[in-house]
């Protein structure tokens, strides 16, 4: 059980979105929300307020009655729930969901106690509305998408519930909750913020932290195939660069091989003096894609690392305008609403993983390719050269998956389009980069499932299984548990499918 307080890691946050913790909200959040309610009540008596008393946007220069006011915010919750496309993945809605119910519980939203109760129900019970991935531009908020959350929890729209796609209200009474009635401001505090972008981030941080440690054991596993020499990955030479994201990554690549009876030492070979020849048989250092895997994987791992500290901040920030600041009694009018944050970080996340699909394809192409590796037959073909095919089918997939990658690669973050009558002259365009940022993510796991599965034929065929660190051992099993060694043709889809659906849930 986790406890909605002071504040949420990331950690804790993750444990609820994919370890399925159930969440509780404390006293103190309960206090500091129902007092933020009751002094925005009564504050704005007598004061023109932003989304309480006045309409929205380019149309907040018109006063709302008072006998409209609660009207309005059921209104403009209805209005805005227009999104269209693929529904976010019930996990990117249950994120965005507990981001949501994270910021509001901070006491700058002036929201009713009740809105919390119910989010908190919807994590607990598993219930996640039907978000759609096209609609917000990521200015005033996800407005959109967080319209279709609003929706939810005013009895209406539709959600996903034990794997099915269901009416809100239906669900409901199955569950015995009662939508929330809506207060002084509720529309406007449940979809003015980046919560959708945020919880999607969350989602792609938390995969790319499991590509980054699948391409260093794939990047490790080629390094035992060919028997690399070890000083590419060795402490001596990483130190002399300042790095800490290339250091770590060097560090786990020695950690990782440590048992391996395959990684060689170049004292042993060429600094033994025995060398005589004219051209050297051996070569004298690997690729680029096998030797200088720290110093291409270390911005990566510093770059998620990186995302994931803006992230934090943002799910434990007040992203609503208005501010409601009772300490000071005072509502202050801005823009914490605009996610510039998130949005250029979900395109630096998307470029390093991008970058990372690269090694993995480049790694993929060394291994096919008999004339650069020399010591495997044509597209690791275990059959008969020219009858069989090995892996030449699924080279094909993997080029392609990661051109499209390369290309959906260009930034959001510069793609402002002015709308709503040009009052949001700039905006961030975050939900989109975080959804194409997912894009990129899923598109990584289908290379590395082509990759590793490359691996383990290649293994077989050196007949090194019992040589290779336990690390790649206890994977290449896994695999070999997916899909057993073979020389004939046989359709590969099922297959890579199949080991793509490990690499994400192992």
């Amino acid at each position: 059980m986790n406890t909605i307080n002071e504040y949420l890691s990331l950690a804790e946050f993750e444990s609820i979105i994919f370890g399925n913790n159930k969440v509780s909200i404390s006293d103190a959040v309960l206090n500091r929300v129902n007092e933020s309610f009751n002094f925005l009540k009564e504050f704005s008596g007598n004061k023109v307020i932003y989304g309480v008393n006045t309409g929205f946007g380019p149309m907040a220069q018109y006063r709302i009655k008072e006998s409209d006011q609660i009207q309005l915010q059921y209104n403009l919750i209805r209005s805005h729930s227009s999104g269209t496309g693929k529904p976010l993945s019930p996990v990117c809605a249950k994120a965005a969901i507990l981001a949501r119910l994270n910021t509001l519980s901070l006491g700058n939203s002036g929201v009713h106690p009740s809105v919390i109760h119910l989010m908190a129900e919807l994590i607990n019970r598993d219930i996640t509305p039907l978000i759609f991935e096209h609609g917000g531009v990521g200015a005033s908020g996800d407005l959109v998408q967080l319209s279709h959350l609003a929706l939810v929890l005013i009895g209406e729209g539709e959600v996903f519930y034990k794997g099915d796609r269901r009416p809100t209200q239906e669900v409901f009474e199955i569950e015995g909750l009662k939508p929330i009635q809506v207060e002084i401001r509720e529309g406007l505090a449940l979809i003015n913020g980046t919560s959708v972008m945020t919880g999607i981030g969350v989602v792609n941080v938390h995969h790319a932290n499991k590509l980054l440690d699948w391409s260093l054991k794939a990047s490790c596993a080629i390094n035992e195939l060919v028997q690399a020499y070890d000083d590419h990955f060795s402490e001596e030479l990483n130190q002399t660069k300042r790095h800490k994201g290339q250091q770590e990554v060097a560090q786990r690549m020695r950690q990782n091989l440590s048992d391996s009876t395959l990684i060689r030492k170049r004292e042993d070979h060429l600094y033994s003096g025995e060398n005589t020849e004219e051209i050297f048989k051996e070569k004298v250092q690997e690729y680029y894609s096998l030797r200088c895997v720290p110093q291409i994987l270390g911005p990566v791992l510093e770059t998620i690392n990186n995302v994931a500290s803006i992230l934090e901040d943002e799910f434990n920030s007040a992203n609503d305008n208005p501010i409601i600041d009772v300490k000071n009694k005072h509502v202050y009018h801005g823009g914490n609403f605009h996610g510039d944050y998130i949005s250029l970080e979900m395109d630096k996340l998307k470029i390093v993983i991008t970058k990372l699909t690269m090694l993995a394809e480049r790694q993929l192409n060394y291994l096919l390719n008999s004339k650069i590796n020399e010591i495997l037959p044509p597209f690791v073909n275990l059959g008969t050269l020219g009858f069989n095919f090995g892996m030449q089918g699924v080279q094909f997939t993997a080029t392609s998956t990661t051109a499209e990658s390369q290309m959906l690669s260009n930034p959001m973050y510069v793609h402002s389009i002015p709308n709503n009558n040009d009052n949001q002259d700039i905006v961030s365009m975050g939900t989109n980069a975080a959804v194409i940022t997912s894009k990129v993510i899923e598109n990584s796991f289908e290379v590395l499932a082509i990759e590793l599965i490359t691996i383990v034929q290649a293994i077989d065929y050196l007949v090194q299984k019992d040589q290779i660190s336990s690390v790649t051992k206890k994977w290449y099993d896994d695999i070999r548990n997916i899909i057993p060694t073979f020389k004939e043709d046989q359709v590969m889809y099922p297959f890579v499918q199949k080991v793509k659906d490990y690499l994400i849930n192992s």
